[in-house]
């Protein structure tokens, strides 16, 4: 054997221990990765309190990541505090009139669709027709929940929020005028007590305005009961312009029976 066939065969030898060697290592590291892996579950699955202070961080280091990316930061429960609903889920009756009334006041029909929601469900607490209870926010406040009169009423049903502000603690103060649902629900409450105080939808209505003692309403309840009248007609499938041209012909709903305890506030 030459001196230079020995020479390769001590290369190789040298190559062949130095790939067991890595192959060892690497064998070995994936052992130990694997150990680690299956420790740390262990680990999570025996202190909770690991998990949640590592998932914690995992998803502060992804809003970070998301800060940096877009400039905003995401709140994906945002979409919770959002009064909306889908109009084509509702009752077929119900759509019709969230979708006649977001024509009508240019509003979107998915934050009138839970309106519209909200308001069968509290009629059906207060017993007050619920298309009452929509014609009174169109009137008063146009569907904006942000309202706000000269005298102080605020939000969808134009409430006296200083006047009623104790209907307001149930709901965690006065702010809350501002959000829709509780608004609603204070409004329909300030109503039964007008109408159960006079016996009639229209004497009930004279009071919501502030006319009890005055000569006219100034127009105020034929106002509302106009827009009942237009929305029993949408309830039943009729179409209806947004915009009479000739008035239509105004029924007061018929008067509220007896409500048995309110269990409003407490929902």
């Amino acid at each position: 054997m030459t001196a230079f066939q020995e020479m390769g065969q001590s290369l190789r030898s040298v190559a062949s221990q130095i790939s067991q060697v890595f192959f060892a290592t690497i064998h070995n590291s994936f052992a130990l990765l694997g150990l680690a892996v299956l420790f740390a579950t262990i680990t999570l699955v025996a202190r909770p309190d690991l998990r949640q202070a590592g998932e914690a961080q995992l998803m502060g280091w992804l809003q970070g990541r998301q800060i940096e990316t877009v400039g905003i930061e995401a709140e994906p429960v945002a979409v919770e505090r959002a009064t909306a609903a889908h109009p084509h889920q509702l009752p077929k009756q119900q759509a019709a009139v969230a979708y006649w009334l977001s024509k009508k006041y240019r509003v979107a029909p998915e934050p009138l669709s839970a309106l519209v929601v909200e308001a069968y469900e509290v009629g059906r607490r207060t017993d007050i027709d619920p298309l009452l209870l929509l014609s009174v926010m169109a009137i008063e406040s146009s569907f904006n929940p942000f309202a706000q009169s000269p005298v102080g009423a605020q939000g969808l049903m134009q409430v006296m929020t200083r006047v009623h502000s104790d209907k307001y603690e149930a709901f965690g103060g006065k702010l809350a005028a501002f959000d829709p649902v509780a608004n609603l629900r204070v409004g329909a409450l300030v109503l039964q007590e007008y109408i159960r105080r006079t016996g009639t939808v229209e004497g009930g209505l004279r009071y919501y305005v502030g006319a009890a003692n005055l000569p006219d309403d100034g127009g105020y309840a034929a106002k509302v009961l106009a827009e009942h009248a237009r929305l029993v007609q949408v309830a039943s499938g009729r179409a209806v312009p947004t915009q009479t041209a000739q008035p239509i012909p105004v029924t007061a709903p018929a008067k509220p029976a007896p409500a048995e305890t309110l269990v409003l506030l407490n929902s």
